[in-house]
C-alpha cells in the first residue's frame, strides 16, 4: 500500500529530497491497508532519506484561555489521525507553540521547528510555516481540498487584514525536558468572518498547484513560495480577498 502511494505522490510532483508539510483526510483516500502507518511510510518512501516530512499538531480545541497548558510531548493534536500517529512515531521532534505546533522527521526538521517559540503569533518568522517557505518547500493537501491550509495564516500575519488577531492569550509550556515556561501569543480570532482559501485556486497556475489522485482521494501539491507570493499580493489587494462574512 505505502509503495502506490509513494507512485501516486511522485506522479503528483513531491519533490524527493524536499520539505513537504502535508495537511491530510485518512477516510478521503478510501480503504488504506495499514491506515496512518501506511500513509507516512509512503510520504516517506516518496521524499526519500534526504527528504524532511511536516505535518500540523495543531492543539486549538485542548489548549487555550480556558486550559493554558501545553506539554509538547504528550498534548494531543486536533487535526486528524494521520497527524496524531505522526506524533508519536520514534525520532519525530515537535515545534514549541500551545496551539500551533508541527512536528517533523527529516534532515532539516530541526531547522523547521526548533524555534518556533521564538514568534508571538501562531504564524510567524520562526514559525515551520515561513521556513517552509524560505526552505522552498511544498504543501500537500492530501484529501482534504484546499480549506485547512494553516501556512495561509502567515500569509495573512504578513498582510495584516482587519480580522486576524484576537487578544493576547498567557500560557504554560512544557518543553521536551520536562522544563517549563511563560509564554504569550496573539490568537488568531476569526470572529464573523468564515476561512475561504479554496480561492487559492485562482491565483495559483498549473506550475504552482498540481491536483491529482492518491489512492480515492484527490491531493493538491502547493509551491510554497508561490503561495505565499500570490496570496499576499491578492490579500494586499483586497484585505478580505480570502474571507467572507
Amino acid at each position: 500500500m505505502h509503495h502506490r502511494i509513494a507512485q501516486d505522490l511522485l506522479a503528483l510532483g513531491l519533490r524527493p529530497g524536499g520539505v513537504v508539510l502535508v495537511h491530510s483526510s485518512l477516510k478521503s483516500l478510501g480503504h488504506v491497508e495499514g491506515g496512518p502507518q501506511s500513509v507516512i511510510e509512503g510520504l516517506l518512501l516518496a521524499l526519500g532519506p534526504a527528504g524532511t516530512l511536516l505535518l500540523p499538531a495543531l492543539s486549538y480545541a485542548s489548549v487555550g484561555p480556558a486550559q493554558p497548558l501545553f506539554d509538547v510531548r504528550h498534548t494531543p493534536c486536533c487535526v486528524g489521525a494521520i497527524p496524531e500517529y505522526f506524533r508519536r512515531c520514534p525520532g519525530v521532534r515537535r515545534s514549541l507553540h500551545p496551539t500551533h505546533s508541527v512536528c517533523g522527521l527529516g534532515p532539516r526538521a530541526a531547522e523547521m521547528l526548533d524555534e518556533h517559540h521564538l514568534d508571538d503569533t501562531p504564524c510567524g518568522a520562526h514559525s515551520p510555516f515561513r521556513r517552509l517557505r524560505d526552505a522552498g518547500g511544498q504543501i500537500l493537501m492530501l484529501g482534504c481540498g484546499l480549506m485547512p491550509n494553516t501556512s495561509m495564516h502567515g500569509v495573512e500575519e504578513l498582510a495584516l487584514p482587519p480580522y486576524l488577531f484576537g487578544p493576547v492569550v498567557h500560557y504554560r509550556l512544557i518543553r521536551a525536558d520536562g522544563t517549563e515556561i511563560a509564554y504569550a501569543c496573539r490568537s488568531h480570532d476569526f470572529r464573523g468572518f468564515r476561512q475561504r482559501y479554496d480561492r487559492l485556486a485562482e491565483v495559483l497556475d498549473g506550475r504552482s498547484l498540481r491536483v491529482g489522485g492518491v489512492l480515492k482521494g484527490t491531493a493538491h501539491l502547493i509551491e510554497a513560495v508561490s503561495m505565499w507570493r500570490e496570496a499576499l499580493a491578492a490579500i494586499r489587494g483586497n484585505p478580505l480577498y480570502f474571507v467572507e462574512g
